[in-house]
């Protein structure tokens, strides 16, 4: 396929890297992934664009705009999409969550590389964490794939990890998830965690989808988040290592020293930072960008 393709791309600029190296003496490009922000931005922050940029559901990149929104409006369409999740999570588990805590968001495929486990590395300190600095509360989703026994362990692990924690902190997985249930999972957390082992992730597109609704990430440099990074700014890194335990000390470290009292003790500096996520993630990381970029890039003949 290489051979006789005119143009080859990945769908991020690390999974180009990573491919070159894969496929050496071959040319190829990227064009990083985007997503439908019609599809993926909740109806709460819609009202918000429509009311202070009307022009972002015909020219997406308009919201870069995003800068000059009222912080205390992005924080009200927060609310607004937090209690809608809120709400579908009681009704289909019975679990009350509390609008008003940190609640963390980690949902997609459940597959080994993911490493949906390594938040609950040391599970003592998650609920000291959670005693001084504020409470806190994880949401799960996604399914494995039948076959996928590493995937369908690492459920199993996250559902025993909740269960060590649940003095302390609430964990929810929801099952059947499906693209209803992401759209309110990805708009109503608070932080978006994503802990793939690198190099193993192309590109990822739930962080994409979260930043349409302001949503920061809190994430393994790889895949389009080594793109759409800025640290304290659009979200946080986790300090790649080939040491599990030293990734998750990355991690606790930004919740614990950062993330948390961020969150607690400054919520004009956390809607900054939601402001911000729009402005840089949500004006460049959708689908319009992306199919512009194919047609120039691609298909377009030059000459």
């Amino acid at each position: 396929a290489l051979a006789c393709s005119r143009y080859v791309n990945g769908v991020s600029k690390r999974h180009e890297e990573v491919s070159r190296d894969m496929f050496p003496g071959h040319d190829i490009a990227a064009v990083t992934n985007g997503v439908h922000a019609g599809t993926w931005t909740s109806p709460a922050f819609m009202a918000l664009y429509d009311r202070h940029i009307p022009e972002w559901r015909r020219d997406n990149l308009y919201l870069r705009y995003a800068w000059r929104l009222p912080r205390v409006d992005i924080a009200i369409a927060h609310h607004e999409a937090k209690r809608a999740l809120v709400a579908e999570v009681e009704r289909r588990t019975g679990e009350r969550l509390d609008p008003t805590a940190f609640t963390i968001g980690f949902a997609r495929r459940a597959t080994a590389y993911k490493r949906a486990d390594l938040l609950f590395t040391d599970p003592y300190r998650l609920k000291r964490m959670a005693r001084r600095s504020g409470p806190l509360q994880i949401i799960y989703g996604g399914k494995a794939h039948p076959h996928d026994e590493g995937g369908k362990a690492l459920i199993r692990r996250v559902f025993q990890a909740a269960d060590e924690v649940k003095d302390v902190v609430r964990v929810v997985y929801l099952e059947d998830y499906d693209m209803a249930l992401g759209g309110l999972l990805v708009a109503g957390v608070d932080l978006w965690l994503n802990t793939p082992l690198a190099p193993h992730e192309a590109s990822g597109t739930s962080g994409m989808k979260a930043a349409l609704n302001g949503v920061p990430s809190l994430s393994v440099l790889d895949g389009w988040w080594v793109e759409g990074h800025v640290e304290n700014v659009t979200g946080w890194s986790i300090e790649g290592s080939p040491d599990a335990a030293a990734e998750a000390e990355s991690l606790y470290g930004k919740l614990e020293r950062v993330i948390l009292p961020l969150y607690y003790d400054q919520p004009d500096r956390w809607a900054e930072t939601m402001r911000s996520t729009i402005a840089i993630n949500g004006s460049f990381f959708n689908a319009q960008r992306m199919v512009s970029q194919y047609v120039h890039n691609a298909y377009q003949v030059v000459g």
